[in-house]
């Protein structure tokens, strides 16, 4: 048999055969990516979903969120009939393959079913990942999970028509901040350009992803902007803010909205590292961070429970919004 010269990269070409023979030999393969999922993790986990399907294997897809729903922004992703609500996600499934998820907790509702699961394989990018599988097929040079998703489709030797690759590119956009962040690499235009072959339209997927927001949004943005603070002392200088419940219930905005705020709050040449602490529906806050290269963020959110890349991390936080500034400015 000929080598095939991607078998020298971080995720080993016996763990890819394995894979294959795993997924192969399975008659339904459940499929799970992280709450809340951002357009990689949900566009990977569709893009497999879709594939595994025509290839006539039973599938079920899922994440594990107390209020189950996909985000606005992506719901124009095809192979939404795949998902079904966590509670209906088989409690021991033969085969799980996870995307996109660095560790259990980031899988919610589903994180006991790992447990149950014969084969568990998770595919991911974040250097933080715990290697919970029983297979993991990681590799944090990879400019998004997409790029293993389309890996392991490849492996499996299925095509990958238009919506696939619809799915695969939202993914490999999203992560890579539509090429803009350093993750970027020659492997990822070449992936785009063979997504883009098959007829994906990168015009339609930009204006779905990055161009479209309710009225409502317009004035969480400027609440948000409005309470802004700079500390420059911190970390190579810090700014932050927050958004609350009653900022969204005020005009009548969902959750899921709120993803492209820390990308405005980021912009300040006056800071390094940019915070959003965003209150969720049970109350909690969603911490989202960036960083221009001189604080890898990724170590002080796995220092409270989250995780990420260098320059993109995030963590939950169940304490106010100073005592978790406070937290996060000691580590910094």
């Amino acid at each position: 048999m000929t080598s095939d010269p991607r078998d020298d990269g971080p995720v080993s070409g016996r763990d890819w055969d394995r894979a294959v023979e795993i997924v192969s030999s399975a008659d339904e393969v459940a499929l799970a990516c992280h709450i809340s999922p951002d357009g990689d993790a949900l566009g990977s986990t569709l893009a497999v979903g879709l594939a595994l399907r025509a290839a006539g294997k039973r599938v079920v897809a899922s994440f594990g969120d107390r209020r189950f729903g996909v985000p606005r922004l992506l719901r124009f992703l095809p192979g939404q009939d795949l998902l079904v609500d966590p509670a209906r996600y088989p409690a021991a499934p033969e085969v799980m393959i996870t995307f996109d998820v660095p560790s259990v907790g980031r899988l919610g509702m589903l994180a006991a079913v790992t447990a149950g699961a014969r084969e568990l394989i998770v595919l991911d990018h974040h250097p933080s990942n715990t290697g919970f599988g029983t297979l993991n097929l990681v590799d944090p040079g990879a400019a998004a999970t997409a790029v293993l998703a389309e890996e392991l489709i490849h492996r499996l030797g299925l095509p990958v028509g238009q919506e696939i690759a619809t799915c695969l590119y939202v993914g490999l956009v999203t992560d890579t901040g539509s090429f803009k962040h350093s993750s970027t690499n020659p492997e990822a235009h070449a992936m785009a350009a063979r997504l883009l072959a098959t007829g994906v339209d990168p015009e339609r997927i930009a204006r779905e992803v990055w161009d479209r927001s309710p009225f409502g949004y317009l004035g969480v943005l400027g609440a948000a902007l409005g309470r802004a603070r700079l500390e420059p002392e911190v970390g190579g200088g810090l700014v932050w803010t927050s958004v609350t419940r009653a900022d969204r219930a005020e005009r009548d905005l969902s959750y899921d909205e709120l993803e492209g705020i820390i990308d405005v709050v980021r912009r300040t040449d006056a800071a390094d590292v940019a915070a959003v602490l965003k209150e969720d529906d049970d109350g909690a806050w969603q911490v989202s961070m960036r960083s221009k290269g001189g604080v890898d963020v990724s170590r002080v959110c796995a220092a409270l429970g989250g995780g990420g890349h260098a320059k993109a991390a995030g963590f939950t936080s169940h304490r106010p919004v100073e005592e978790t500034i406070a937290r996060l400015r000691a580590l910094l």
